[in-house]
């Protein structure tokens, strides 16, 4: 065989195995969990991975992981996947862990055969990720601006952090005798950073009377569906009065009035008792003018006592007088 020839045959091998891995491969993962990308090289003529150089890329020619001649090769990892991969080597797979939204697409993985002239391609396989994540249980819940005895009820249904987008969320409400399917406007959120959807529906109907009521908020997924807990009316028993705002607050105001006149009018009574009863600062000034009056009396005590000394003594000057002259006489 020439060597022209043998180039040839080389040629077609080397396009023969590239075909033979053109197809793609589909593979799913769960955020925030490890997603599997396979790369199904048979190594049928038993080379070492010494003499071979595989490697994972992305959709944007991104470099995943890198084995160079049996040893790893971060220099060319790119910083978003460095510390995220590990290779299976027996089952040819590498591990990307720490799903995100944004990991979701295509794949491929390289095989090179490293000889004395080069890299010559060997294998090429492609897979496509998808990436879910699952939404919460729908959770039903009554709202607060139902009117009491009013015979209608608003509810609300909600479910969380989940991707992908659903496909519907609606309200099915099962009587004795009929199911009806309520459609209404689902409203959605998705987080700026994780890339999560959040939806939420909200329905007003008017309640039968005469019948019991189950109701369950249904999500639609792209293969699946979720159900929420029976939310039940019994004919016999109404839907629970929503909360006034209104009423509470005049409630409120109400007692603490009635506290305030509890408290208030003992004190307005003792203060009222307090101000009839002289207080000691009254007692104090009747008794300076007691005091003033009765000095006042000692003073025109004092003052005419000497005066009828006086004429006590006059009387008696006058009597010894006469008894003197009386005894002179005698």
């Amino acid at each position: 065989m020439t060597l022209g020839t043998m180039g040839l045959s080389n040629t077609l091998l080397v396009m023969a195995l590239l075909l033979s891995g053109a197809a793609s491969m589909k593979s799913q993962a769960y955020f925030n969990e490890t997603g599997e990308l396979p790369c199904h090289f048979t190594n049928s003529q038993n080379i070492s991975l010494d003499e071979l150089v595989v490697f994972w890329q992305d959709q944007n020619k991104l470099v995943l992981y890198e084995l160079f001649r049996g040893k790893e090769n971060p220099q060319n990892v790119h910083p978003k996947y460095k510390g995220r991969t590990s290779f299976d080597k027996d089952n040819w797979t590498l591990k990307l862990h720490n799903i995100q939204i944004k990991d979701k697409g295509s794949y491929q993985c390289f095989v090179h055969y490293k000889g004395p002239k080069g890299l010559v391609p060997m294998y090429h396989m492609s897979s496509d990720l998808s990436v879910l994540a699952n939404f919460s249980q729908p959770e039903i819940m009554v709202t607060s601006n139902r009117t009491e005895n009013s015979g209608i009820i608003n509810l609300t249904c909600s479910s969380v952090q989940g991707y992908p987008e659903p496909k519907e969320m609606y309200f099915k409400l099962k009587t004795e005798n009929s199911t009806t399917k309520y459609d209404t406007a689902m409203k959605k959120s998705q987080n700026n950073v994780t890339e999560l959807y959040s939806v939420s529906i909200s329905l007003s109907f008017s309640v039968p009377e005469a019948s019991n009521v189950s109701i369950t908020c249904v999500l639609q997924l792209e293969s699946m569906e979720l159900h929420s807990l029976p939310y039940n009316i019994d004919a016999h028993t109404k839907p629970p009065p929503a909360r006034d705002p209104i009423l509470w607050i005049a409630a409120v105001l109400i007692m603490l009035v009635i506290l305030c006149g509890m408290v208030l009018v003992p004190f307005l009574t003792l203060r009222k008792r307090k101000k009839k009863q002289p207080g000691p600062s009254h007692e104090c000034e009747t008794n300076k003018v007691e005091r003033k009056e009765s000095e006042q009396n000692k003073k025109r005590v004092q003052y005419h006592v000497p005066e009828r000394s006086d004429e006590a003594q006059c009387v008696n000057i006058s009597e010894t007088t006469s008894g003197d002259k009386s005894t002179t006489h005698f």
